[in-house]
């Protein structure tokens, strides 16, 4: 029988039906799901972005006091400037284990050890269309390159995430061939399924989450992008299907249109699956203001969770049980991840709203007025086609209060 707390307690009301065993069946999530947070590599890949070593450091700590469990934090290859600040974070003793993005040449594993690193993701292209196009290999030469890199990576102490990506544009007999050649070899300590350019659907990311079980028993991680808006869906599909480690950035930075947001991974685990999350969501809108001013980028106004209107009401209707019970508007209860819902006045705004804003700053009006103040306010919203400012709502209150 479904225990009523996994969908409904106080940090939110989500639907019953998310727990139903017709629903859950083809589930198959891990005892312990970690998280991969790819900020400091992906999430800098965004054009335009720009992070200095001392926010790279700062953003680490950040990282690892809210509880996440591996830290990608750059590519040392990139410039000196990156190689530093690696080797800062490395030396800070944090809990989570300390990442670097590798190609797959001894340089660059070179570089990892040299940066004190507890291990690389180690990329290398499964996809023809990217293996030829791109670097005119063959695929004897992609399988060569993996096989003599992830043994040379094992030899120097690093642990292996095999990353081979596009995966999800890779021909299947070649996927195949590339796992099958490297199990046999020297194994990795892990591989991603890799959506690099957003294209599957969630369904794909399930089919090819068997297929690659089929040809190892490796611990499978999956990383996701969102240039088709999937980014999410996909990487909770990974995650159904037994993906051990979920990769993501917060706010959904990456390139082009972002990888997975590592935040809303991690909320609706914990709120849509009743999955075991040790992650301090009470800091997660603090440290996603903090890495937004970072990267000097503005989070989307309504974007999930972190947004400004996310837990925003402007619309009068029911603004009496928004007080009363918050789950009722929102599934989510704001303060479950540090926030707080609040009231806007503006063209939808009632007259429950009037009296929340007037109770806001200590004024008291009658019915009458509160009717008059409701029709100057949707006036105003309409003419200026915004909400209104404090100000603006206080000159309202003294005009009609002075009548």
């Amino acid at each position: 029988m479904t225990d009523e707390k996994n969908w409904n307690c106080d940090n939110w009301v989500v639907s019953e039906h998310n727990f139903a065993e017709d629903v859950v069946k083809g589930f198959h999530l891990a005892p312990k799901i970690q998280f991969h947070d790819a900020t400091l590599r992906d999430g800098e890949q965004a054009a335009g972005i720009v992070f200095r070593r001392e926010e790279k450091v700062a953003i680490a700590k950040l990282l690892d006091e809210i509880g996440v469990d591996r830290i990608e934090a750059g590519m040392p290859a990139v410039s000196q400037e990156d190689a530093d600040a690696i080797k800062e974070i490395t030396s800070l003793g944090l809990k989570a284990k300390i990442m670097v993005f590798s190609r797959a040449a001894e340089a660059d594993i070179d570089r990892a050890v040299d940066c004190k690193v507890d291990g690389v993701v180690m990329e290398i292209p499964s996809a023809e269309i990217r293996f030829v196009n791109q670097f005119k290999w063959t695929g004897e030469q992609v399988i060569e390159k993996a096989v003599q890199n992830i043994a040379y990576a094992k030899e120097r102490g690093l642990f292996v995430n095999f990353f081979p990506y596009d995966t999800t544009r890779a021909k299947l007999p070649f996927l195949e061939k590339l796992i099958t050649a490297v199990m046999k070899a020297t194994p990795p300590d892990s591989i991603t399924l890799i959506d690099t350019t957003s294209c599957a659907l969630p369904a794909t990311i399930k089919k090819l989450y068997s297929f690659m079980r089929n040809l190892t028993d490796l611990p499978l991680e999956i990383h996701t992008h969102n240039d088709f808006g999937l980014g999410l869906a996909n990487a909770l599909a990974g995650i159904e299907s037994g993906a051990s480690t979920v990769h993501g950035c917060m706010l959904g930075l990456g390139e082009r249109c972002g990888n997975a947001a590592l935040e809303e991974i991690a909320i609706c685990l914990r709120t849509l699956y009743g999955a075991k999350v040790d992650l301090k969501f009470d800091r997660l809108y603090e440290v996603a203001n903090a890495i937004a001013r970072m990267a000097n980028v503005r989070i989307g106004f309504n974007k999930p969770f972190v947004g400004d209107v996310s837990f925003t009401r402007e619309v009068g209707l029911g603004m009496d049980v928004l007080f009363r019970k918050p789950t009722t508007v929102f599934a989510l209860n704001p303060q479950f991840i540090g926030r707080n819902f609040s009231v806007v006045l503006g063209k939808k705004s009632g007259k429950e709203s009037i009296k929340v804003k007037l109770d806001e700053i200590g004024a008291s009006a009658t019915d009458e007025q509160v009717g008059v103040m409701l029709d100057l306010v949707k006036r105003k919203g309409i003419e200026k086609k915004a909400l209104l400012t404090m100000d603006e709502f206080q000159e309202i209150v003294k005009t009609v209060l002075n009548q």
